[in-house]
């Protein structure tokens, strides 16, 4: 599971980092060191090139909703349930299935955050321990989504939405948590954003854990527990236990 992350490029880092195309894709964004669902968040989308001799799809930066509302959907709380998208069903859930025939994304993030269960103490139970995971180089994780949109029938008002896409987590990092954020590495952006038909086999290969031993994970101060607290304070590492 992927449910808080810290994402606190601005607007022209993430344009460079991804190849942005799009001249209005500067949109405002502050740091957010606790990014949790239903907060606005930048993602990376593709759009179908203007010319037919292009050779990949335009790429936008926009702000989203983080939990996904289906097109179908008769209010947005389900969005609540959608932060994250099994890649093992997501070729075939309702939820997704539209979404990831043509709407996928990059989701950009500094890291993300897992909470491990200790053991308890005296037969008590012991609060979790949160840790921060981040690529040990400093570089800006393309954590692989899909977005939809959504109208609101009660003002017309269109919701832009995603979600993070997951995986089984078998190396170390499955001691802090069984599931992690699958990413797309630069190679694959054009296919994953690319709004045209894909073979679903050639979507999901595009997807892969972290490589063993790029990811550093350390513990952080359980303020990062209240989503009212953000600040660089929450990613600053603090001494095991």
């Amino acid at each position: 599971m992927c449910g808080r992350y810290a994402t606190t490029q601005t607007s022209a880092s993430l344009n460079q980092a991804f190849e942005v195309d799009l001249v209005n894709s500067f949109v405002e964004l502050e740091a957010d060191y606790n990014m949790a669902p239903t907060k606005l968040a930048p993602i990376v989308i593709g759009r179908a090139p203007e010319e037919a001799s292009a050779d990949r799809p335009l790429r936008e930066l926009l702000t989203a909703k983080w939990g996904l509302i289906p097109s179908w959907a008769k209010d947005q709380s389900i969005g609540n349930r959608m932060i994250n998208a099994r890649s093992e069903t997501l070729a075939e859930k309702p939820a997704f299935k539209k979404a990831f025939g043509k709407r996928r994304a990059l989701i950009p993030a500094d890291g993300y955050f897992e909470w491990y269960a200790r053991e308890p103490i005296d037969g008590k139970k012991t609060p979790k321990q949160p840790f921060y995971i981040t690529p040990k180089d400093g570089s800006i994780l393309a954590m692989a989504g899909l977005y939809e949109f959504w109208k609101n029938r009660e003002d017309d008002e269109w919701v832009i939405s995603y979600t993070i896409i997951t995986t089984t987590a078998e190396d170390e990092l499955g001691h802090l948590h069984d599931r992690m954020p699958l990413f797309v590495e630069p190679g694959g952006y054009d296919a994953w954003l690319d709004p045209a038909p894909h073979a679903t086999e050639e979507l999901l290969e595009l997807l892969i854990p972290a490589a063993p031993g790029r990811l550093d994970a350390f513990p952080v101060s359980t303020e990062v527990n209240n989503v009212r607290n953000n600040g660089p304070e929450l990613i600053v590492p603090i001494p095991p236990e």
